[in-house]
């Protein structure tokens, strides 16, 4: 059993958990808790630690899925987590890669993102765009990094299942997906037709922009069309993951052939 926070593998975790270039360096992240741990692939499980009071807990051994584990103080499991309250269970998994071309699938809906600085926003995202049946996610570099572990939290499980493809030339990228024949819609505060209105039957992708600048103007001028989700009240603005959300379920409604 592990008893001490100077272990090397506690050391490992608790870098893992704070630094990405730990994370890219030896490509695997963590994952906390009963229900991201059971749903991680397990073929894509590197190591499970599990902590004392974990391990004493009725059901702990059918939880572990007869993978091997190292148990923990519960001190030292406590001081090596990313949460307040840690469940008493974490994992390290290998890192999922994907090109664009994962993203496509048979007809492209896609979420693309720029600066999204939140890993809470970014998480709910990965979900939001799971349920709404997106087939992909494209992000810049400027976007908070994937594997964090509020990320990975927010999420529930969609990181292992949406794909997703960072990079350094997101303009690139878009006007390669425009070249394919995917129409590009922006959330804009200066649209001029509403959400609802384009027909996103078709291959689409929406482009969602930093939580307090939006999108810059680079990237919104390669929409082909900006729209614009109607406000009530004094409110000047949604929160980016709700307004990603609205975009993707209306494209989920359309598909299903829901009235308009």
């Amino acid at each position: 059993m592990i008893t001490s926070s100077a272990n090397r593998q506690m050391k490992r975790i608790v870098q893992l958990n704070k630094k990405a270039k730990a994370r890219y360096e030896q490509r695997v992240f963590v994952v906390e808790g009963l229900k991201l741990c059971q749903e991680a692939p397990h073929g894509s499980v590197r190591a499970t630690y599990v902590s004392e009071s974990f391990l004493a807990s009725e059901g702990s051994r059918e939880a572990l899925e007869g993978l091997p584990y190292e148990t923990v103080s519960d001190r030292v499991f406590e001081a090596a987590c990313d949460t307040k309250a840690p469940q008493g269970i974490l994992r390290l998994v290998e890192m999922m890669e994907y090109e664009l071309e994962d993203l496509l699938g048979e007809n492209p809906h896609l979420l693309i993102l720029e600066g999204i600085r939140d890993p809470g926003n970014l998480g709910t995202m990965l979900r939001a765009g799971e349920g709404a049946g997106a087939t992909g996610v494209l992000m810049d570099d400027t976007t908070v990094d994937v594997f964090n572990p509020k990320v990975a939290r927010a999420a529930m499980g969609s990181l292992y299942r949406i794909p997703f493809f960072s990079t350094p030339d997101l303009s690139g990228c878009i006007r390669e997906l425009k070249r394919r024949g995917i129409s590009m819609y922006a959330a804009h505060l200066k649209g001029t037709t509403y959400y609802g209105d384009p027909d996103y039957r078709k291959p689409t992708g929406f482009l969602i922009g930093n939580e307090a600048r939006g999108l810059s103007p680079g990237i919104a001028e390669l929409a082909d069309c900006r729209v614009k989700i109607p406000l009530e009240g004094k409110a000047e603005s949604l929160n980016a993951a709700v307004a990603a959300a609205l975009l993707m379920y209306e494209a989920n409604r359309q598909r299903r052939g829901d009235a308009r």
